[in-house]
């Protein structure tokens, strides 16, 4: 399987080379173009729907490949999830490539999601139906009235996660590939031989297109991308919900970490700043860090970081979670809260001006300090 695994790497990667300039070609003719405006940082008019180079590669690839796959590699839930990832993905590529071309409203796009979202459960019974609780015994079971809108919050809330970060040459793209580099990884570890396949072709599209994608860009991947690896990220995500004894329910939040908190510091500046959720601002992670000074490209290469940081975490949790090591799960849980909490009052992304954490922190030290010099 080995070589099977490193052809289709290298077949997905070389059909994205191939097909991404050809996309572009076709979105320049169709006037599939993204406009420079107040809100976005690129200055010059660009073509969009490079998702569907991603997703064609991706899908190419796959069936190339399929005659020589063993027919117990998509035996039981592991083969309802490739189905369901092509059949969910198709919808979800349809919708944002639609977008791309004619800037559907976001209650559009939505009810798009949702209808791709029960695609996979009911169409294919991918439910969040059970999960492993960090120092519980064994599984808590879900009903199907908690079990399948959770799934359904799930997929809808990841793909557009990644979605909302996509504001950067490179960006989701990049943040989406080190995410399934994390999953891939963790496919490894497990043995998890579906999950290896589709990560692997998944990543070699990505970085394929990312030849085109990554600053200065040629093409960018417009909604048909960020939707569709958002929706790919949910899906491959979820199996982390039903590998026995080796990962936890925090293990999914880690590999999207990124994208989720970004997604979740949105949400609360909004709703500070008495803004729709899904009003378009300029107050995400990359807009941030240009504001610090940082370049188009270094902001870029801090974000991919970041995500490995909360990659490796992922690995960590989900090997320490195997070898029932609970304790590890509400550490690294911990840490993260509170490097999450400084970074977002450094950069600002909340809000500029209150920084709680660091104030208290600033206040005990400044106590601290007094306190040596009068006994001194």
């Amino acid at each position: 399987m080995g070589m099977v695994y490193g052809i289709g790497f290298i077949l997905a990667l070389g059909l994205a080379l191939v097909l991404t300039p050809l996309v572009k070609k076709f979105a320049v003719k169709v006037g599939a173009m993204d406009m420079p405006n107040a809100r976005k940082v690129h200055t010059r008019i660009m073509p969009r729907l490079g998702g569907l180079g991603i997703f064609f590669a991706f899908g190419i690839a796959f069936l190339l490949l399929l005659p020589w796959l063993p027919d117990n590699m998509f035996a039981s839930r592991e083969g309802n999830l490739v189905k369901a990832l092509f059949a969910g993905g198709s919808i979800i590529v349809l919708i944002g490539a639609l977008d791309d071309r004619f800037e559907l409203s976001a209650k559009v796009k939505l009810l798009g999601q949702i209808i791709a979202a029960c695609v996979v459960v009911f169409g294919f019974g991918i439910t969040v139906d059970f999960v492993n609780i960090p120092f519980g015994h064994g599984y808590f079971s879900m009903p199907d009235w908690v079990a399948i809108p959770l799934t359904i919050v799930w997929i809808v809330g990841v793909t557009n996660a990644i979605n909302l970060i996509d504001g950067l040459d490179g960006l989701a793209a990049g943040v989406s590939a080190i995410a399934i580099s994390t999953i891939l990884a963790m496919a490894f570890i497990m043995g998890n031989t579906t999950v290896i396949l589709i990560s692997l072709l998944l990543l070699g599209s990505i970085v394929g297109f990312l030849f085109f994608n990554f600053h200065p860009a040629k093409i960018f991947m417009g909604d048909s991308g960020s939707l569709f690896l958002g929706f790919s990220l949910a899906m491959l995500s979820m199996l982390g919900f039903k590998q026995v004894a080796v990962v936890s329910f925090l293990t999914p939040l880690f590999i999207i970490g990124v994208p989720l908190s970004d997604t979740f510091f949105a949400i609360i500046r909004r709703w500070r700043n008495k803004k729709p959720i899904f009003a378009p601002d300029k107050g995400h992670l990359h807009h941030c860090l240009r504001e610090l000074g940082l370049s188009h490209r270094k902001t870029v290469l801090v974000i991919y970081a970041i995500a490995t940081f909360f990659g490796v975490l992922a690995v960590i949790q989900s090997v320490a979670a195997a070898h029932a090591a609970n304790w590890v799960t509400f550490i690294v849980a911990f840490i993260l809260i509170f490097l999450l909490q400084i970074g977002a009052e450094v950069i600002g992304i909340v809000d500029k001006s209150k920084k709680p954490v660091i104030h208290f922190f600033s206040r005990i030290l400044m106590k601290t300090e007094t306190e040596t010099q009068s006994k001194s």
